[in-house]
């Protein structure tokens, strides 16, 4: 951290993004940001001198109703395909709003965003969903769920489902899962332990592990990086990469483009689904942070 005397406030400009989507641009001393009010969605983070953080599809779409292929998408209140309800939720879809700006004395930014009423929530118990993202030298991400029911339970499931960029995917290795439990989409969610110390991708890997609360991290020899993923209240670690066969059957992401991307995201799925009193709040944290690899 640079002292504090040597810090530049954090400046927010709002503009138009793609698709004629309101964005908002978050600069400080240490990096930048781009964060959409569709979906709350955090799509680029950089550091000075570095690549970019997060991975964001040249193909995405930027349409109202449509999900942003890359960056952090927020997964609430269910994970991955329900029947009729479609894919990861309802909440990556929305417009968000943005509840406060606050700059901090030290250079960061946070920003708080709440999810609205909207038709689709209806149809699940009443809920308050905010979301809050501070950027400074590292990326942190809230989700703060609350049940406002005064009588029921609140079950659901949530996950930040981070894009990471890589430079060459057989060149990385993720780290901090050996000995964990995961479920093998690719196997018919095979219950499997992982063995491996060095997690390598060459084939489609589509992995839920459970009941990991630790930290994980993903080495880049290409770039010469190491990223850190430490996670607060989540329970979950899913690990995906499409391979090359599910990327050429995705409209909205390219062909080759599984190369320069891993997914490492943070919840609480599946057996560690959220089971919320009446009244009573959750909050999972993510902080992401990168060094030169030692």
């Amino acid at each position: 951290m640079k002292k504090q005397s040597d810090l530049t406030p954090g400046r927010v400009t709002f503009q138009e993004g793609r698709g004629n989507l309101p964005m908002m641009e978050i600069s400080t001393a240490w990096s930048m940001a781009e964060i959409y009010l569709h979906g709350a969605h955090v799509t680029h983070f950089q550091k000075k001198g570095e690549p970019p953080l997060l991975f964001l599809s040249q193909c995405s779409r930027f349409e109202d109703g449509k999900p942003i292929r890359g960056g952090v998408p927020i997964i609430f209140p269910w994970f991955g395909a329900r029947e009729g309800l479609g894919q990861h939720g309802l909440v990556r879809n929305q417009a968000w709003q943005l509840k406060e700006v606050a700059p901090a004395v030290d250079g960061s930014v946070s920003v708080k965003f709440h999810f609205p009423d909207c038709p689709a929530a209806a149809t699940w118990p009443p809920f308050l969903a905010e979301y809050v993202v501070t950027v400074n030298e590292h990326l942190t991400l809230e989700l703060i769920v609350t049940n406002k029911s005064a009588t029921d339970n609140f079950e659901f499931e949530e996950c930040l489902h981070t894009y990471f960029f890589v430079q060459d995917i057989t060149a990385v290795s993720v780290h901090g899962l050996q000995g964990v439990t995961y479920l093998d989409k690719t196997a018919n969610q095979a219950q499997k332990v992982e063995a491996e110390e060095e997690i390598r991708i060459s084939s489609e890997v589509d992995r839920t592990y459970l009941d990991t609360a630790g930290t994980v991290a993903i080495r880049d020899a290409r770039i010469g990086r190491a990223i850190r993923v430490e996670k607060e209240n989540s329970a979950s670690t899913v690990v995906w990469n499409p391979w090359v066969a599910k990327a050429q059957q995705m409209t909205d992401f390219g062909n080759e483009e599984y190369c320069n991307m891993v997914c490492v995201e943070s919840g609480n799925v599946a057996s560690n689904k959220i089971i919320l009193p009446p009244g009573a709040s959750s909050s999972l944290k993510v902080t992401l942070s990168s060094a030169a690899l030692a």
